[in-house]
């Protein structure tokens, strides 16, 4: 039982669309997440994933409409729903997720797809 700085772990590293494992919580992960530009298209088929933006903006695009968030907005994305995600400059993330749950859900992608379990 430590406290976390999320700040601190944020200053940690740099490298865009690469979750890093910060806790874990009844079989969830807390992840932390820089981004800039923009994600594949995917969906998760057995999980949910919310996004709690920590700093600058954020969006996540759905085929129909598009969720803008900032500082301390969040939002659900439903299993099974399509979806990418996109900052014009960099924003930090915060995600909840189940453990293992893969960062490009149901595709592989060479220059999206991050190593499971990473942490800091």
């Amino acid at each position: 039982m430590k406290k976390i700085s999320v700040a601190e772990k944020f200053s940690l590293f740099t490298k865009h669309w690469r979750p890093k494992v910060v806790a874990e919580v009844n079989g969830q992960e807390v992840k932390l997440v820089k981004v800039c530009g923009v994600f594949p298209w995917h969906s998760h088929p057995d999980v949910d994933e919310l996004f709690l933006v920590w700093r600058g903006a954020f969006r996540v695009e759905f085929r129909d409409r598009v969720v803008e968030l900032g500082p301390g907005e969040m939002m659900v994305v439903p299993r099974g729903v399509e979806h990418r995600t996109a900052a014009d400059e960099e924003a930090e993330v915060i995600l909840f997720e189940p453990a293992e749950t893969r960062n490009t859900g149901d595709i592989v992608d060479e220059n999206f797809t991050a190593p499971q379990g990473a942490r800091i």
